[in-house]
This record gives structure tokens, C-alpha cells and sequence, in this order.
């Protein structure tokens, strides 16, 4: 599969260019719908929220968003191919569900009792990946899972499993969330287990541990992983700082693995609802959470660690070329 799907059509892998593996121009908590009567679309404010985030990415060359929200937390495919439209960006979207505390289980929970949900949720994202999405002819690119705090649920594991076979079917990338960074090796096995290409898996969220050999039990099955949280750093988020992480990047190339590393925020351009409440502490503590951080603090900072300019440029470049090629 040498084409990607982007929201306004198919691109080829190798015109990716520098690509940010997970962000979210949208994002809401499931819930969200129910408050619309205060925290309805703003579809102006929103476009020029969005508008803004495109520009600062591209301020450091980024070509492709990969937006990572899934199905029930605000997926919005049509406002997406919009900003793609106005701007250029290539935008890649998903198909898929969050960890289960925080998703919208209870609707497969209630068809469990009478269907087969792996078939269904795998009939879900193949549509969604070969014909389109809620009656449009946009076409997901990418299979978001997620899992939860050191345990994989039994219904979470369902979408895991139906996302391997769908891989099969496709050919196409998944990208996970790891709650808190745990659970990867066990993500990694379950997906290649039921039969997910390796070379077409990246672990997300890893960079919420800096423990190397728990990196190398994950890269060791052939996978990518994802340190996709730059800019959210401490104890607010339960992270490792963006120093840290950059560290850990140092560590792992100099081990060989620097061209299964990839790179993204988890950056949130509008949340949906009603807008956050932002004290002066929390203005403080997420003052770098948004999509300027990789470049105005990470790229400096890998330089700085010794590392050349073509190993800082692979992180962006030709490793999501290659996991999507």
C-alpha cells in the first residue's frame, strides 16, 4: 500500500514529507454531545483555532497531521477536509475507538447481548478505510486503538482484534494509545498475534516512560513507537518532561533503533463543549502543550544531544514514509 487516504484522497507515502503522528484538531470527551446547548459548535472560531495550529506546524516544515481522534470523541471528517482544503495540509484521520473509561462502550456493550461486535466493529473500520465515512467519500487512513490503565479490557481487546484482521484486509497503519504508557509490549503482541504486520504498527504514548528496556520489548517485535506527548510534561500529566524524552530519543538511536521512532504532541487545537476554564496555573503548566513544541524545542534540543541532522529529520520524515510506503 504506497498510498496513504487523506481526507481530500489518496497521497503517496514518499510525499508525506516531515508528518506529526498524532494530534487532534477536534477533541471532545464522550459526553461532550449532551452539553451542545452551552458548548455547541463554533464553526468560525473553531476554523480559525485550527487555521492557526496548521501555520505553526508548518513554521517547521510539517507537510501531514495524522489527527487521532477516534469515532465517538468528536471525529468530524467534513470540517477536517475543510482546514485540509483552505490550507494544503495533508490531513490523515482515523477510524477507531478511545480506552474504554473514557470511550462510549456502553453502545457495543448493549450489542454484544445479541451481535457479534468483532464483526461488526471490524465491517466498521474497513468501511471506513476503503469506501468512507458517515455518507462521504472520505476515507480514514489510520486504525486508532486504545487501552487502559496496565490492562487491556475485554472489550477493548474486541477492537484490537477486529483492527488486526482490518489491517489484513487494507494494509494500513495502526496507531495506539497506551494509557499512561503502559501496556505496550502487551498491544504489540495481542495486534501481531491475531495476525497485524508489525511494520505497519506504531505504539503511541510511550514517552510516558523513559525505562529503555521496556522501549525495547516493544521495539523488539518489529514495531515503531510513538512519543506523540511532546509539550505535555510533569506531574499534571503524569509524564516524563520534554528533556527527558529527548534523552530517551538520544539513548534509543545510539542503540539502532532511530528509524522506528516517531514523533507528535497528542496536541488538542479545540476542545469541544464548553471551552476550558484556564487559571493562571494551568495556563502555566500546559504554556507548551500545542503543536509548537517539536519544533521550537525538541528539534534544538536532539541537536544539542549530538545528534545529526539527518537522524533528527528520519524521526519526521522517512519514518512515517516508510510505515506508511
Amino acid at each position: 500500500m504506497n498510498y496513504v487516504n487523506t481526507v481530500t484522497g489518496p497521497v503517496a507515502a514518499s510525499e508525506l514529507g516531515r508528518t506529526l503522528m498524532h494530534e487532534h484538531f477536534l477533541f471532545g470527551f464522550c459526553g461532550f454531545q449532551g452539553d451542545a446547548t452551552l458548548g455547541g459548535f463554533k464553526e468560525e472560531e473553531y476554523t480559525r483555532d485550527c487555521l492557526k495550529a496548521v501555520d505553526d506546524a508548518r513554521a517547521y516544515g510539517i507537510n501531514t497531521i495524522v489527527d487521532a481522534t477516534t469515532n465517538e470523541c468528536g471525529r468530524n471528517v467534513r470540517f477536517l477536509k475543510k482546514i485540509s482544503d483552505m490550507t494544503g495540509m495533508n490531513i490523515i484521520c482515523s477510524t477507531g475507538y478511545y480506552f474504554q473509561a473514557e470511550s462510549a462502550y456502553a453502545y457495543w456493550n448493549f450489542r454484544r447481548g445479541f451481535a457479534n461486535i468483532e464483526e461488526e466493529i471490524y465491517e466498521m473500520m474497513v468501511t471506513e478505510l476503503t469506501k468512507g465515512i458517515e455518507g462521504t467519500d472520505i476515507k480514514a487512513g489510520v486504525i486508532k486503538l486504545a487501552s487502559s490503565f496496565n490492562e487491556i479490557t475485554p472489550t477493548e481487546e474486541i477492537f484490537f482484534k477486529a483492527a488486526a484482521r482490518a489491517q489484513k484486509e487494507t494494509g494500513c497503519v495502526i496507531i495506539t494509545h497506551t494509557q499512561l504508557g503502559t501496556m505496550g509490549p502487551e498491544q504489540a503482541q495481542l495486534l501481531i498475534a491475531n495476525g497485524a504486520d508489525p511494520s505497519k504498527i506504531a505504539i503511541g504514548h510511550m514517552c510516558g516512560s523513559t525505562d529503555v528496556d521496556y522501549h525495547e520489548a516493544v521495539l523488539k517485535q518489529g514495531v515503531y513507537v510513538n512519543l506523540d506527548r511532546f509539550g505535555l510534561e510533569g506531574e499534571l500529566f503524569h509524564t516524563p518532561t520534554d528533556e527527558q524524552r529527548m534523552d530517551l530519543i538520544k539513548t534509543l538511536s545510539d542503540k539502532g533503533y532511530g528509524n522506528k521512532i516517531l514523533l507528535g504532541h497528542d496536541s488538542v487545537n479545540v476542545n469541544l463543549g464548553r471551552g476550558l476554564i484556564m487559571t493562571p496555573f494551568m495556563q502555566e503548566a500546559m504554556k507548551w502543550a500545542n503543536i509548537t513544541d517539536i519544533g521550537a524545542r525538541v528539534l534544538p534540543g536532539l541537536a544539542k544531544r549530538g545528534m545529526t541532522e539527518e537522524q533528527i529529520d528520519a524521526l519526521l520524515a522517512a519514518n512515517p514514509m516508510t510505515i506508511f510506503g
